[in-house]
């Protein structure tokens, strides 16, 4: 396809791999009810591409050199070229929408919409809490159920509903996928800090060098003492070559860490009783279960 440089981007970043975890909770959405149509494949590419271009785009505004141990697109090519490519993406995953034949295409459309404008929300709210100076733990989780947490919990619901399933398994499964997106974050944030870099395949300390209002920061900013938080709100400031260790130092002082875990052990807890209440035979929801141990034990 031309032109080879937009294209070219394009299939760099797609090539380069990642979970695939949303278009397969499409895939499993629609499974728990029925057996998968061929629709499902449709919808649940259109969702891969979106989050695609969501991560193109992100890594713009973070400035993030890598991505899944690889050359960001805009370091690989440049920052006009990211851009179009991640635009390029979100127009074809409307074409694969506009493939399926369902009778439940608007309602497929209106979430899907739905669903993109409030992962762009939660963007503008993560970049706006980069210049605050403190945020609130309720804001911030607020802020992850927009930018992550709702395009897992929406990939899960329009498979369901591909499935036939009623509304009200649909709102059990969407606040299933909810809160396991919820976990799923905050083990994020935590690998961000305390991963194995080569396992987590990003820069590990990204989110402090860019002075990100992650779980961990926002928590450690509630537990520590006056002295812990003068040192943070300094280590802020400053981009010494030893700032992330000094801010992990903090951290762990704080009891983030297993604050984290708490957090993350939770929020599954959550998940898992909404899946135990959507009215299907309990051997269908095994490997839903499976996946949501999956998502919150991973280290990458």
């Amino acid at each position: 396809m031309q032109p080879a440089s937009l294209y070219d981007a394009a299939d760099y970043f797609l090539g380069i791999g990642g979970k695939r975890i949303r278009p397969v909770m499409c895939l499993m959405g629609n499974e728990l009810f029925d057996e998968i149509i061929p629709d499902a494949y449709s919808v649940a590419t259109a969702i891969e591409l979106f989050h695609n271009f969501t991560l193109i785009h992100d890594d713009i505004m973070d400035k993030a050199p890598l991505r899944r141990g690889m050359p960001t697109v805009h370091e690989k090519y440049n920052s006009s070229t990211a851009l179009l490519a991640g635009d390029v993406m979100l127009v074809i995953a409307y074409d694969y929408i506009n493939k399926i034949e369902t009778p439940h295409l608007h309602r497929v459309i209106h979430l899907f919409n739905k669903t993109a404008k409030q992962v762009c929300e939660g963007q503008q709210l993560d970049l706006e809490f980069e210049e605050k100076k403190q945020v609130l733990l309720n804001d911030y989780l607020h802020m992850i159920e927009l930018k992550t947490s709702v395009l897992l919990a929406a990939s899960l619901r329009l498979g369901a509903i591909l499935g036939g399933a009623s509304e009200g398994n649909q709102d059990h499964l969407y606040e299933f996928g909810k809160n396991l997106g919820l976990a799923f974050q905050v083990q994020d944030d935590y690998l961000d800090a305390f991963g194995d870099p080569a396992k987590f395949g990003k820069q590990v300390g990204g989110d402090i060098i860019a002075n990100k209002k992650t779980f961990l920061l926002v928590k450690a900013m509630e537990l520590a003492t006056a002295k812990q938080r003068e040192e943070m709100n300094g280590l802020i400031q400053q981009n010494s070559a030893d700032k992330i260790r000094k801010m992990l130092a903090v951290f762990r002082a704080c009891g983030v860490d297993d604050a984290a875990k708490s957090a993350k052990e939770k929020y599954l807890e959550i998940a898992l009783q909404h899946l135990e209440d959507i009215a299907v035979l309990s051997k269908r929801k095994e490997s839903l279960k499976e996946l949501a141990q999956f998502l919150i034990q991973r280290d990458y």
